[in-house]
């Protein structure tokens, strides 16, 4: 199989991820509006899990101290896209679908963009990093998924809907990988700013929508239950960024090949590639 196939393959696969929610259809409505709010409480902690462990670290590791005013930068513009909403859908009425959901839609779409990149970017090394690179982005994605569809319903979407809308912007993956197959040199030096105002979306969704959301319902019991699953959701991304840093320990390993070398770091993994032909780019460097 070539490795086009298994880059689209892959990443098709990561989107498929996004229909997690169909779950949700066997449970029923009323239940599921029960335990909705412990969802978006999980989501809330899902989302600062991936900020601040996962993608401001990684902007960092490229482009320093840029990463935190990309990080504020997109904090920014999430809230000036939330008022534009706010006044272009809404005006002086009641929302049938509040504006953390597109927010949300946006956010999550340009990490699943960069997350096709990386897709490509690691297969074009060879078809086992490129294996382990997305068994990596999938340990992560499953349960951000599962928040990112609490999101949507929570914010007033029909199932189907949610499902249909999550699914699309999953699908930015594909897109993502399209683009780093053929245009990854041009690309690499835009994902550590992407990465950091995906962070800033994900902390404003959290912080200014989903976490108020949370301090309305103020019974000690519900304290309890959604501090426990915002808790729940930090600890879960954690364990599978730290689940996929193991993977990569057990053994110092590195490729070499005719159009790149591979080599194990403390801290991460880098990808260093370069081609001589097939238009792919000039270079590749994903931490």
């Amino acid at each position: 199989m070539s490795v086009f196939a298994w880059i689209l393959g892959s990443v098709v696969f990561t989107s498929l991820l996004s229909l997690i929610g169909v779950i949700s259809l066997s449970v029923g409505k009323r239940r599921l509006h029960s335990f909705l709010l412990l969802f978006v409480a999980f989501a809330s902690g899902s989302l600062l899990a991936a900020a601040f462990i996962h993608l401001i670290p990684e902007a960092e590791a490229e482009i320093g101290s840029a990463a935190s005013r990309a990080v504020l930068a997109g904090i920014i513009a999430f809230f000036i896209f939330e008022k534009f909403i706010h006044w272009h859908h809404c005006g002086k009425e009641e929302c049938d679908v509040r504006p953390v959901a597109y927010l949300n839609l946006v956010a999550d779409g340009i990490h699943n963009f960069i997350d096709g990149v990386i897709i490509a970017a690691a297969y074009m090394m060879n078809v086992p990093v490129g294996v382990v690179t997305t068994i990596a982005i999938l340990l992560h994605e499953i349960p951000q998924e599962f928040g990112d569809f609490s999101v949507l319903i929570h914010s007033g979407m029909e199932t189907r809907k949610a499902l249909t809308y999550n699914f699309i912007s999953a699908t930015s993956a594909v897109l993502g990988a399209l683009l780093g197959y053929f245009f990854l040199g041009s690309l690499e030096s835009m994902i550590p700013y992407a990465l950091a105002v995906a962070a800033g979306g994900f902390i404003y969704i959290a912080t200014a929508d989903l976490m108020p959301e949370l301090h309305k319902h103020g019974s000690a019991r519900r304290m309890v239950e959604q501090s426990a699953a915002l808790i729940l959701g930090v600890l879960v991304l954690m364990a599978s960024f730290h689940a996929v840093d193991a993977g990569h320990s057990h053994g110092d390993w590195e490729v070499m090949s005719d159009d790149a070398h591979i080599h194990h770091q403390e801290g991460g993994t880098a990808f260093d590639q370069g081609h001589d032909s097939g238009g792919h780019g000039d270079s590749g460097h994903v931490r």
